[in-house]
């Protein structure tokens, strides 16, 4: 048996794990690389895509699913293993993944056009987004899939996003029995909306994320605070906050806790203020979200039996048309989720173009930026980007609150490896992490176990 590593290795994007067993051939995610990595994505696979028998889904972040189509179009036919939650989700994050490539590469083409270049191809279209659905099966939390009678699977909740998982896999081969658990990204706990991650008793061998395996994301209550007070103080300054997060996800739960809020001074502040959310897709997303309530924790069941609504409240206005998004130039003194979260495309982009040259605009990071994204280069104090191809001014002020990010810190992460009550026998490896971040990670497990602990090469591939 052998495990290549096709993504997400040293760094935070593309994961996409291959493995060859004696009798199939499977991916468990097939994510799209972003920022300094994205020239990656029309490169070939390390693996013939028609060869595969099927794919496994850990949840519908574009960097866990962001080249599906792209696989069909290489050949693959095979089924399409995921939570109910994800499949849904997956079906409107793909279909508005191809629609920026194309708008992406039409621009593009106009630029080459006018250099007398050769035209560049979107990596997929909307069209070759379409076959997908009719391919997914759609699984539950906690019970084994029978593959074949040689592999089996298990999804766990994963804490990070609506439907997201950690995969086990049981594979027979050679009079062997293996475990292998996949932890996809794991959630940071206490947030809202959705279940903290589940654990896992035991496994042979260990694929786990690394993304914050340097980090400590500090108060979660008091980052709440601080969104609230960047909120209210740069709207009486007559600027607007942007705020750039994932449409699916992180979107949803910032709502909530605009929406959902114990100091009732503040939240009344905030109810002036007018709100709005700049993308159609988390608008989508919000159905989705709503129609899935077996995914919701305890905290948030409670509210809905108190006919609370979680999502909407009398001053979010949701943005569909591209004519409602533009009108928001005019506007001051309002708040602006847009995605992409990492500022790579999309309507953020607008926003920003627009506002962060503004001394009174506030820029508010709450998820991870990976290397070499606009969000990152903002994140990092650039004085200027480029956006567009139009060099501006960083004058905005720029607030990272880590806190409200969707991914466990080093204390969450480590906390879920000492909870695999057996242990992990014979192999963890370390992925989704710039390599810093994986390093240090690998030192702590290290305090923790045995084990051997390696942190993979991107397309290295190892024999299990």
């Amino acid at each position: 048996m052998k495990i290549t590593f096709c993504g997400a290795s040293k760094m935070v994007t593309g994961s996409c794990y291959y493995i060859e067993t004696d009798r199939r051939k499977f991916l468990v995610d097939c994510g799209m690389f972003q920022g300094k990595m994205s020239e990656l994505n029309f490169e070939p696979f390390p693996f013939e895509p028609a060869d595969l028998d099927f794919v496994i889904i850990t949840h519908s972040h574009i960097d866990h699913i962001g080249r599906l189509p792209l696989l069909f179009k290489k050949g693959f036919n095979g089924s399409i293993f995921v939570t109910s939650a994800t499949a849904d989700l997956m079906e409107i994050m793909l279909k508005d993944s191809a629609h920026i490539q194309e708008l992406e590469s039409k621009w593009q083409n106009k630029k080459r056009q006018r250099k007398g270049l050769v035209p560049v191809k979107p990596l997929y279209t909307v069209e070759d987004t379409l076959r997908i659905p009719e391919y997914i099966i759609k699984c539950s939390y906690g019970k084994w899939i029978e593959i074949d009678e040689n592999i089996c699977i298990m999804f766990k909740d994963a804490g990070h996003l609506l439907g997201s998982s950690i995969v086990i896999i049981k594979i027979r081969e050679k009079n062997d029995e293996v475990l292998i658990t996949f932890s996809g990204d794991l959630g940071n706990n206490n947030m809202p909306i959705i279940r903290d991650y589940e654990y896992v008793n035991y496994s042979d061998y260990l694929i786990i994320e690394s993304t914050y395996g340097d980090r400590l994301h500090g108060n979660k209550t008091e980052e709440i605070k601080k969104l609230y007070d960047i909120i209210i103080n740069t709207v009486k300054k007559g600027g607007n906050v942007i705020i750039p997060a994932f449409s699916v996800g992180r979107a949803q739960e910032i709502l909530y806790l605009l929406n959902y809020y114990i100091d009732i001074e503040k939240r009344k502040e905030l109810s002036n203020i007018e709100i709005y959310l700049d993308s159609p897709l988390a608008k989508e997303a919000l159905e989705i979200y709503e129609k899935h309530k077996e995914c919701y924790d305890e905290e948030a069941i409670n509210l809905l039996g108190k006919d609370f609504d979680l999502l909407r409240f009398n001053n979010l206005y949701t943005i569909s048309s591209a004519e409602e998004s533009i009108a928001l130039n005019d506007k001051n003194g309002v708040v602006i989720i847009s995605s992409s979260g990492m500022c790579e495309a999309g309507r953020i982009k607008h926003h920003l173009k627009h506002n962060i040259w503004k001394d009174a605009t506030s820029i508010v990071f709450v998820g991870y930026q990976a290397e070499g994204t606009l969000g990152r280069k903002i994140l990092d104090n650039a004085k200027k980007v480029k956006i567009f191809g139009e060099e501006m001014v960083v004058k905005a002020k720029i607030y990272n609150l880590p806190g409200l990010s969707g991914h466990a810190d080093i204390e969450g992460l480590i906390n879920w490896v000492k909870n695999i009550k057996n242990g992990v026998s014979r192999r963890i490896f370390i992925v989704h992490g710039e390599e810093k971040a994986s390093e240090n990670f690998k030192k702590e497990i290290g305090k923790l176990m045995n084990t051997g602990v390696h942190i993979p090469e991107l397309f290295e591939k190892v024999e299990l």
